[in-house]
């Protein structure tokens, strides 16, 4: 089935990418100033061999093609993929970093899977098109599972939580925490801080290990498109800050890089979070 070759496809680049953490490996900064490694460009070029097969008609945006100035004509659907986001967590070797696939349809992600290869951790959830696929996707809600050897183990539902009656569970960027992030924590009834890295953060309040990941600090898209699908299958919500409107993805002609930048954005289990804000 569609949805599952994707999922085998993430754990596939998830395994490039162990085989060089596993080494001893360098990294490089690119134009922006963040890192990159040769663990990114080998798990970008099995994911684009592998959507390239599975979907020829379906454009990808992927963050390495589009770094090196390959961003495509992407219409109203395209694959957005992030193959390895924390790449600092990479770096560092707390296995805070994952493999991110996203479908966007419409300016809306349908359908996302990320894998946290050295957790042996894999999220998913949406459904992809029958049109695309050529049958109904068997995926309506949103999933967690374990990996170990290259497959997947015990497979469970996953869904938002009420919010606690002692608080929140507030998940915080480990390299990336701004001071209005900070500010706007401060604003609420907070149970437990958590630091995590990469795109863990959305899937950790879509499976009910946290409530709210407010990120008033630079993302891209494909950063969190994949997670966004995984917390909106669960039940949540990722809202721009500004206005608290759904976040939407798109890809207008003529995009650059500088135009796939998000707007600050919250990421909740429920909108009810923000209101004492």
């Amino acid at each position: 089935m569609p949805h599952t070759a994707l999922l085998d496809l993430s754990i596939e680049a998830g395994n490039a990418i162990l085989d060089v953490y596993g080494s001893a490996f360098g990294s490089e900064s690119k134009a922006d100033g963040s890192p990159v490694t040769v663990a990114d460009e080998a798990a970008e070029k099995i994911i684009l061999a592998g959507l390239s097969d599975l979907f020829p008609s379906v454009p990808v945006v992927a963050e390495e093609a589009v770094e090196a100035g390959n961003l495509p004509q992407a219409a109203s659907r395209y694959f957005l993929v992030d193959p390895l986001d924390g790449t600092k967590e990479f770096i560092a070797r707390n296995g805070e970093f994952t493999v991110n696939i996203a479908l966007i349809d419409a300016g809306v992600p349908v359908f996302g899977v990320v894998y946290a290869p050295a957790l042996g951790e894999i999220y998913w959830g949406g459904a992809l098109p029958e049109d695309l696929c050529g049958e109904a996707s068997p995926t309506t809600g949103a999933f967690a599972g374990s990996v170990a050897d290259g497959e997947i183990g015990e497979v469970r539902s996953i869904a938002v939580r009420a919010v606690p009656a002692e608080g929140l569970t507030v998940l915080a960027s480990r390299s990336h925490l701004s001071p209005e992030t900070s500010a706007l924590i401060e604003k609420l009834t907070v149970a437990e801080m958590v630091s995590v890295g990469s795109s863990l953060k959305l899937c950790w309040v879509a499976a009910a290990k946290a409530d709210f990941y407010p990120r008033l600090a630079p993302t891209m898209q494909w950063d969190i498109g994949a997670g966004d699908a995984v917390l909106r299958a669960a039940g949540g919500e990722v809202l721009v800050a500004e206005t608290r409107a759904p976040l939407s993805y798109e890809v207008k002609p003529g995009a650059v890089k500088a135009d796939l930048l998000n707007p600050f954005f919250l990421a909740m289990s429920t909108p009810s979070i923000l209101e004492n804000i």
